[in-house]
């Protein structure tokens, strides 16, 4: 699985280390991601996610279905 969210769509992104005498190396910035269960009121079961802390709060905004239904349309997540 790649390291992605599941609900933002969000990747690991590129930049530079910086060094003080102002050397530059690539390095990676990953993503807070957290492997979780949520509770579907809908389909009466738990769904499993990969999403990041920022996800989970839209998830705890917007409510599961809905923000479920926005990341399919999107293309983030495929559920079956």
């Amino acid at each position: 699985m790649s390291k992605v969210c599941q609900v933002t769509g969000r990747k690991r992104m590129v930049g530079n280390n910086v060094s003080h005498s102002k050397l530059r190396t690539k390095r990676t910035f990953d993503l807070n991601l957290k492997t979780k269960k949520f509770w579907s009121e809908a389909e009466q079961r738990f769904i499993t996610l990969r999403v990041t802390c920022k996800g989970m709060r839209i998830i705890e905004k917007n409510g599961l279905d809905a923000t479920l239904k926005a990341a399919q349309a999107k293309g983030y997540v495929d559920l079956v």
